[in-house]
C-alpha cells in the first residue's frame, strides 16, 4: 500500500464538515436541531425533542467517529471479513459465539422504558450520515478510503446484541488458577491471586484441572480489538497478558467537607489507550433531558456525567459473571458431551460470513446448555464452552445508562441500578440537594455449591440457580465520614453475606483506594483543584512498603548499597523526572517478583503463573515467616538485594551510569496508536498516532499508568478524567485524550493530550449562555423535505 501519499490526499479531503454556512438537510430528522461544538470539541447538542436528540447523537458520532464505530460494530457482529478478507474469518466466527441470541422484547425491556425507541432514534442518526456521506463523498474519512471499503447502516438491534466489548470477568482467572493447579497443586495459587474476602477455595470434584494451553484462543479473539499487520490485510494473534488490566476511581465529597459547600463528584475510569479515545464527551439537551458527559460513541446516551440535578461516575466492582465448563465428549458420536449420566447433543447453528474478493463462507458455531463451545479435541473426547452473563437479557455493556441518567433523585437512581447487567459497577451518586452516595449494581449469578474459582464439569454438577435480586446489592447513602471513594478494591461492607451470594473473590489491590482515603481523610474542605491533584497522584502506598523493609539493609556491594540509598531517601513519588522512581519500576516489574517466585515456589509453579499478585508480594516480604521458611529473613533480603541490584545494573544499561541522569519519564511513555497505524509507512503513522509522551505513575498509583513490561509503554489509565461541581455546572471540569475527534485532519484529534499530560482540565460547560460563548463551530442541521 502506498499509505504515506495516500493518508495525507484523503485526510485534505475529509478534513472539515462543513460549519454555520448552509444548513445541512437530514432525512429522518423531526424539527430543526444544532450541535455547538466548544474550543475543547465537545459537541452540545440541542434539539427539540428527545428522540431528536438521539438522532442528532448518533448523527454527530457519526460525524466525529465513523470509522471507530464502524469497526466496533463490525468486529461485535462478525462482520471483518466482509471488507477486510478471509484471515479475519476466525475472528468473525468468535465474535458471533457471544452475540446476544435471545428474544428482543425481553432484551429491551430489561433496559427501562423507551430503550428501543432510543436506539432506534440513535441509529437513524448514523445511518443519515452515512446517507450524507453517499451525497458528500467527500466527508468519507480517510480510513474507509485507505481500505476501499464503505461504512454500513445500522439496526437498532446492533447495538445491544453486542457482548464482546465489555469488561469481562473472570473467566481468564479460572484457567490462570486450573493452569498452576495442574503444576504445582492449588496453595501455590496463593502466590499469583489473593482471594478476598478470606477465602479458602476447592478442585471441583470430577475436574481434571490440566486444560491445553490454548484452551482460550477462541474467547481472546472474540473479546479483543480489531488489528491490522503491516503489508497486508492479517489478522494479529496477538494475546492479551494473563494479567488483566483493569481500573477506575471515583469519590464523592459532602458539601460538608468541600470548600463549595456543595457536594464534589470526580471519576476517571481506565481503559486500554488508543486513538482514538474510548469514551467521548457529548451535552444532549431536549425538553426533559439535559445530560451531558462521557460515554461509549457507538452507545445514545451518557454514562458518566449529570443532568443538572443528579451527578454519577463508575468503576468496575468484581461480580464474577463468567464460568468455564468442561465438557466429556462422547467415543461414538463427537457431536455430543456428557449431561446427567447420558450424552446430549450439541446445538450446531451455521451462519454465512461474507468474504472480500471470495465466495462466501460459512461459520460453524457449537454450544451446549451452558453457552458457546470454544475449544473441542474429539481425539481426547475433551470440549470446553463458556456461561456468561452475557447471554442474558440487559447485558449489553453500558447500554442501560439511558435509564440512570435521567434519575431525579437517590431512589430513582437506585432502582435505575438495581436493574443493571453490565459491567458490574460501583456508582457514586451526588445531587443538587446536597446527597452522596454509592450503589453496587451488576447481574450476579448465583452458584449454589460452589464460587467461581475455578473451571467445572459441564455434567450437571454444576448449575446456576438464576440471578441475585439487584435490590440486594449494598448501597450508601450520605455516610458520616462524609465521603466515599472507590478503586475496585475489596469494598463489600463488613454485613454483606459474601458467604451466601459469593460475587467475587478477585480483586485488584488496594492501594490506590488506600491512597484516596488517606488524602480525603486528610482535606477537611476539599476544593475542587484538590480532587484535580488527587486524579493526577502519582504517589505510591506500595513502593512506600516497599522502601520502609529496605531501609535496614546493607551491602557490601557499593551498587547495590547506592540502590538502597536511593530508594531511602525516595518518597514514593513516582514523577516523570524521578530517578528513583525509574529504578524502582524496572525493579518491580522486571526483576523482584521473578526473585521471589524462584524463592518461594518450586520451580513447576514458578514457571506457571506470571507476576506474584501485589499484596501477597508486599505482605510476603513484610512477614518473611509466611513463605520464605527457615532462615526466612536471611532468604528474603537475598531476594530484595540480588534483585535490586540486578534492577541497577539494568538502570545503568538503559540510561548509563550516572543515576543523577535517570529519569522515570525517559522510559516511561504514552503513545496513542491509531489501529490502522501498523499498515501506514512512517509519514501515515505520524498522523494518525499521538505521543510518545513521557509518563510518571505505575500500576498502583492514583494516576494509573500501567504499563507493558518490556518497554515501559503505557497500555491502559485514565483517558477521561472528569471534576463535578453539583450544582454550579460550569465549574465542574473534565479532560479526555487524545481528542474529542476520531478524525486525523480535525483540530480536536490531538489537542488535549498535552493538557492531559500535564494533569490541566477544561471547563465542562453546561448553561447555554456558556456554551454559545465558547462554541467555535455550529452545525444547523433542518429536517429533509
Amino acid at each position: 500500500m502506498r499509505a504515506g501519499v495516500w493518508i495525507g490526499a484523503a485526510l485534505l479531503a475529509c478534513a472539515a464538515f462543513p460549519a454555520a454556512a448552509q444548513p445541512v438537510e437530514v432525512a429522518g430528522l423531526g424539527q430543526p436541531a444544532r450541535i455547538l461544538v466548544d474550543q475543547w470539541g465537545v459537541p452540545h447538542i440541542y434539539a427539540a425533542s428527545q428522540d431528536d436528540a438521539f438522532f442528532v447523537q448518533g448523527f454527530n458520532a457519526a460525524r466525529d467517529r465513523l470509522f471507530q464505530i464502524d469497526l466496533w460494530r463490525r468486529r461485535g457482529l462478525g462482520e471483518l471479513a466482509s471488507v477486510f478478507g478471509p484471515s479475519y474469518l476466525e475472528q468473525d466466527r468468535a465474535a458471533r459465539l457471544f452475540l446476544y441470541r435471545g428474544g428482543m422484547e425481553p432484551e429491551w425491556a430489561a433496559y427501562g422504558k423507551d430503550a428501543q425507541r432510543t436506539s432506534t432514534r440513535f441509529v437513524a442518526g448514523i445511518n443519515a450520515y452515512i446517507d450524507l456521506i453517499a451525497r458528500k463523498p467527500e466527508l468519507l474519512p480517510f480510513e474507509f478510503r485507505q481500505l476501499g471499503y464503505t461504512p454500513a447502516k445500522w439496526r437498532p438491534e446492533d447495538v445491544v446484541r453486542i457482548r464482546s466489548h465489555g469488561l469481562t470477568r473472570n473467566l481468564t482467572q479460572e484457567f490462570a488458577r486450573s493452569r498452576v493447579v495442574c503444576r504445582a497443586g492449588l496453595a501455590a495459587d496463593a502466590v499469583r491471586a489473593q482471594l478476598s474476602p478470606a477465602w479458602t477455595t476447592r478442585v471441583p470434584e470430577g475436574l481434571d484441572p490440566c486444560l491445553p494451553d490454548n484452551a482460550l484462543e477462541v474467547f481472546h479473539l472474540a473479546t479483543e480489538n480489531v488489528r491490522f499487520e503491516r503489508g497486508a490485510l492479517q489478522a494479529s494473534r496477538v494475546l492479551p497478558n494473563e494479567e488483566t488490566l483493569e481500573g477506575s476511581n471515583n469519590w464523592v465529597v459532602a458539601p460538608s467537607r468541600t470548600a463549595t459547600g456543595r457536594p464534589i463528584l470526580a471519576n476517571d475510569p481506565h481503559r486500554a489507550y488508543g486513538a482514538p479515545s474510548l469514551r467521548y464527551i457529548v451535552h444532549l439537551s431536549a425538553p426533559g433531558l439535559d445530560v451531558i458527559g462521557a460515554g461509549e460513541p457507538a452507545l445514545p446516551g451518557v454514562s458518566i456525567g449529570h443532568n443538572g440535578k443528579v451527578a454519577f461516575g463508575l468503576t468496575i466492582l468484581s461480580i464474577d459473571q463468567e464460568d468455564l465448563y468442561v465438557y466429556e465428549t462422547n467415543p461414538a458420536n463427537p457431536q455430543q458431551y456428557r449431561y446427567k449420566g447420558g450424552w446430549e447433543d450439541f446445538r450446531v447453528l451455521r451462519e454465512k460470513v461474507d468474504v472480500r474478493g471470495r465466495p462466501s463462507a460459512t461459520a460453524e458455531m457449537r454450544f451446549t446448555r451452558h453457552g458457546p463451545v470454544i475449544y473441542q479435541d474429539a481425539g481426547k473426547r475433551l470440549a470446553l464452552a463458556v456461561r456468561t452473563a452475557w447471554n442474558a437479557p440487559g447485558m449489553a455493556p453500558y447500554f442501560g445508562s439511558i435509564d440512570y441518567m435521567k434519575a431525579q433523585d437517590f431512589p430513582q437512581f437506585r432502582r435505575a441500578m438495581e436493574r443493571w447487567g453490565a459491567p458490574t459497577e460501583n456508582q457514586v451518586y451526588a445531587d443538587t440537594a446536597g446527597n452522596i452516595g454509592w450503589v453496587a449494581g451488576g447481574l450476579a449469578p448465583v452458584r449454589p455449591n460452589w464460587d467461581g474459582l475455578m473451571p467445572v464439569p459441564g455434567d450437571g454438577r454444576y448449575e446456576w440457580k438464576g440471578f441475585l435480586d439487584g435490590a440486594k446489592l449494598p448501597y450508601v447513602l450520605n455516610p458520616k465520614k462524609g465521603w466515599y471513594a472507590s478503586a475496585n478494591e475489596m469494598n463489600l461492607p463488613p454485613g454483606f453475606p459474601y458467604k451466601e451470594h459469593k460475587l467475587g473473590f478477585e480483586w485488584p489491590d488496594n492501594a490506590r483506594a488506600r491512597r484516596i482515603a488517606e488524602v480525603l481523610s486528610r482535606t477537611p474542605k476539599a476544593s475542587m483543584e484538590d480532587m484535580q491533584r488527587l486524579q493526577n497522584d502519582v504517589v505510591s502506598l506500595n513502593a512506600r512498603r516497599l522502601v520502609a523493609v529496605l531501609k535496614p539493609l546493607s551491602s557490601p556491594d557499593r551498587k547495590t548499597q547506592a540502590a538502597l540509598r536511593m530508594l531511602a531517601a525516595w518518597d514514593g513519588k513516582e514523577s516523570a523526572s524521578s530517578a528513583a522512581a525509574a529504578l524502582y519500576e524496572v525493579w518491580w516489574s522486571r526483576h523482584l517478583g521473578t526473585a521471589f517466585k524462584v524463592a518461594v515456589l518450586s520451580p513447576d509453579a514458578a514457571i506457571a503463573m506470571d507476576a506474584p499478585h501485589a499484596s501477597v508480594l508486599l505482605e510476603s516480604l513484610e512477614q518473611p515467616a509466611k513463605r520464605f521458611g527457615a532462615d526466612a529473613i536471611r532468604r528474603r533480603n537475598e531476594v530484595l538485594t540480588s534483585s535490586l541490584a540486578a534492577a541497577w545494573a539494568e538502570m545503568e544499561r538503559l540510561q548509563g551510569p550516572n543515576p543523577k541522569r535517570w529519569q522515570w519519564g525517559k522510559l516511561h511513555f504514552s503513545y496513542f496508536v491509531h489501529p490502522m497505524a501498523p499498515i501506514l509507512d512512517n509519514a501515515g503513522r505520524a498522523q494518525v498516532n499521538v505521543g510518545p509522551l513521557p509518563r510518571g505513575g505505575g500500576a498502583y498509583t492514583v494516576n494509573v499508568s500501567s504499563y507493558h513490561a518490556d518497554s515501559f509503554w503505557q497500555a491502559h489509565g485514565p483517558s477521561f478524567r472528569m471534576v463535578l461541581d453539583v450544582g454550579n455546572w460550569d465549574n465542574s471540569r473534565a479532560i479526555n485524550t487524545p481528542g474529542q475527534s476520531g478524525d486525523p485532519a480535525s483540530p480536536h484529534y490531538r489537542d488535549l493530550a498535552t493538557s492531559w499530560a500535564e494533569g490541566k482540565y477544561f471547563p465542562l460547560l453546561y448553561s447555554r449562555e456558556a456554551v454559545e460563548k465558547a462554541a467555535k463551530q455550529v452545525i444547523e442541521l433542518r429536517p429533509h423535505r
